[in-house]
């Protein structure tokens, strides 16, 4: 008796967020610099990152550092970070975030897209 294949794969986690509306004066855009600490590294803080930044207009970069933290760089208009923070704690990442420092700079437009760095 043939079986089909079965697609065993979990499904895949979709964020959707509401559209940031434009305005007259658009807002420019901003660099934001995220350390986290706590329990944020071997528990797919990264992972999750990037698949949750899948769902917003931003791009940068998230690593583990040698001291236990984990950094995120993110690029785009402001409104579109904060909204991009607050899901990152919605996805489930909130129970492993000790603190988070959060520095704002001036864009470098350094990025293409948003990707995990591995050291």
């Amino acid at each position: 008796m043939f079986y089909p294949p079965k697609n065993i794969a979990l499904r895949p986690r979709v964020w959707l967020h509401a559209a940031v509306p434009p305005t007259e004066n658009s807002p420019s855009r901003r660099r934001m610099i995220i350390y986290y600490s706590g329990r944020v590294q071997g528990v797919g803080f990264r992972y999750t990152a990037k698949t949750v930044a899948a769902g917003f207009e931003i791009v940068g970069t998230i690593r583990n550092l040698p001291d236990g933290r984990v950094e995120l760089i993110a690029e785009g208009v402001h409104a579109e970070l904060e909204a991009f923070r607050a899901a990152l704690r919605d996805a489930g990442l909130a129970g492993f975030i000790q603190d988070e420092r959060v520095e704002l700079t001036e864009v470098q437009n350094g990025f293409r897209n948003f990707e995990i760095i591995r050291q």
